[in-house]
């Protein structure tokens, strides 16, 4: 049977994003810290090249992705990755949760649906029995819980405190139910895995 995941990464004090995040510096103004994790250590957005994950954030990262048949993603999230210059990164179906599902691109790299709940829907399809990936941002998250289509949550803390930026539950005003799946930890990473249960 398919999951939802939903899995995002925040500082201890619960910014997604430092501030001004947008194309070309989706984590914002100071934000890469919170990715230390993916790149192996420090990394800037002006760097040419990144390393890769290792240790616990490698065997996080490939015991997740090896579940996953379809991702979804919101617009803000697609546009600040610059479109991920037209490829798909994950090489698997990818729904963009957009208001203007009529600007769908060409070359099929990417589906563009209007509304969570359509996406998740589609995305359950393509994924063929495996699971299914609400990678952000943190709207996107927001709603895909309010509505009640998260089976799993996964925060992963970063060991910073960023002060300011955005929130992955600004405006959520709905009481979750959460049980502990299980935790691994890292020197970029702390990796919290819940089944939601309300």
């Amino acid at each position: 049977m398919t999951t939802v995941l939903a899995g995002i990464t925040m500082s201890i004090d619960g910014y997604i994003a430092a501030p001004d995040d947008g194309p070309g510096k989706g984590l914002g103004e100071g934000g890469e810290c919170l990715h230390y994790w993916v790149f192996g250590g420090s990394w800037t957005y002006a760097d040419q090249e990144r390393r890769e994950p290792t240790g616990e954030d490698a065997a996080w990262l490939r015991e997740t992705r090896s579940r996953i048949g379809a991702v979804i993603g919101g617009r803000s999230t697609y546009e600040a990755a610059r479109h991920w210059g037209d490829e798909n990164p994950w090489g698997l179906p990818f729904f963009v949760v957009t208001h203007r599902p009529e600007e769908q691109p060409a070359g099929g790299a990417f589906t563009f649906l209007s509304g969570v709940e359509t996406a998740v829907e589609h995305a359950r399809v393509a994924a063929a029995g495996r699971d299914v990936h609400v990678m952000g941002g943190a709207d996107i998250i927001r709603q895909a819980l309010a509505a009640g289509l998260v089976d799993e949550l996964t925060i992963i803390l970063a060991p910073v405190v960023l002060g300011a930026g955005k929130r992955l539950f600004d405006g959520f005003s709905q009481r979750l139910e959460l049980q502990h799946l299980g935790m691994r930890q890292s020197a970029f990473a702390t990796f919290i895995d819940y089944r939601v249960t309300t």
